[in-house]
């Protein structure tokens, strides 16, 4: 037995030699390090995409682990002593890369040309690259079924909407305290629903919609669009990328509609863990991502891209000018994040009994 380990030993310290021997990136230079990265992600399968795509250009081999964001987070948590994963990909939003019990899990960082990114956008803490803009507020409508229940599509453009008596126990939405995606919807909703922001009368409103969804609350964000598609749910409160997925991989039966109260895009963020196991190559996929050749590929999918100066290349994405586009207190929402997502479940759970 003692033979065997001193064996796997010797093995393992000529592969790491091998690793850090060097390697030939495109056009001949030398790249130190490993051909290995691990990225941690809850990212739609076409942002996961451009990951692969940076893979394929430097010939490194990315390995994508695809879960929900706090299973990441709590992952990257639990291996801390002992890093398994690189980077965080997506889920690193302004309330998580503030959270104390975050921010010492990830490596400090500033990517290069991070100060060429419009200045709300840039690096605010050290550690979190922003790479991409998520529209918070994305409400999916299953045309045949909304119509289904007597009412007229075209006339529907408005959180206001979801209210309607007619849509009690058909609308899915997911679990503020436990999803970033419904998180960001919950605050878009406390933002432009009452006088002021986040202000009581908004959070009765709030109130009824918790009233209204009867009971729907999902626990992945994938359920939701996938069950208006499928005609389970009615209206799906979810979010930008994955539903302008769905009408350019050609469905018919949705209508995508953001609310005309008013509209959040927040910045995605990338972070890579502390002492990752990878670093070069860790760093090396945080500046490709917000460079221009990295942007442009970010462009190719269904977010969109945090440089202003590369368009998105998806004609079903509707234009900014179209929108009513607001902007969020993110520091606010960021230090009351336990205290509101406290809330929304003390209300929801009210509401069943």
């Amino acid at each position: 037995m003692k033979k065997f380990f001193k064996l796997l030993m010797i093995a393992l310290l000529a592969c790491t030699l091998v690793a850090c021997g060097g390697s030939k990136e495109e056009g001949g230079e030398e790249s130190t390090g490993s051909d290995s990265l691990v990225i941690y992600s809850p990212n739609s399968d076409p942002l996961i995409a451009v990951a692969e795509t940076f893979g394929e250009k430097y010939g490194i081999a990315v390995e994508v682990v695809s879960a929900g964001t706090g299973e990441c987070l709590e992952r990257i948590a639990a291996e801390k002593d002992n890093p398994q994963g690189d980077i965080m990909y997506g889920g690193m939003n302004y309330a998580n890369s503030f959270n104390a019990d975050y921010v010492p899990l990830f490596e400090e960082y500033v990517a290069a040309g991070d100060d060429t990114l419009p200045e709300a956008y840039r690096n605010f803490n050290g550690i979190t690259t922003h790479y991409c803009l998520d529209g918070s507020a994305a409400l999916l409508v299953n045309v045949e079924e909304y119509e289904k229940l007597g009412l007229n599509i075209d006339d529907f453009d408005s959180y206001a909407d979801l209210l309607q008596p007619e849509l009690k126990g058909k609308i899915a939405m997911g679990d503020p305290a436990n999803s970033s995606s419904a998180w960001a919807e919950l605050t878009n909703m406390l933002l432009v629903m009452g006088d002021a922001p986040y202000d009581e009368k908004a959070w009765e409103w709030v109130g009824e919609f918790i009233n209204n969804l009867d009971g729907v609350q999902l626990s992945s964000s994938s359920a939701i669009y996938k069950g208006v598609v499928q005609g389970e749910y009615v209206v799906g409160v979810s979010y930008e990328d994955p539903c302008v997925g769905l009408l350019v991989d050609g469905a018919t039966n949705v209508r995508l509609i953001y609310p005309s109260e008013g509209a959040v895009w927040l910045p995605a963020g990338v972070a890579i863990v502390k002492n990752a196991p990878n670093m070069e190559n860790a760093k090396k996929f945080v500046d490709w991502l917000i460079s221009d050749e990295g942007q442009a590929e970010v462009a190719k999918t269904t977010a969109r891209p945090v440089n202003p100066a590369i368009s998105n290349t998806a004609k079903e994405m509707t234009p900014f000018s179209q929108i009513n586009v607001v902007y969020e207190d993110m520091a606010l929402c960021g230090s009351n994040k336990k205290a509101w997502q406290a809330r929304w479940t003390e209300m929801f759970t009210a509401a069943q009994n």
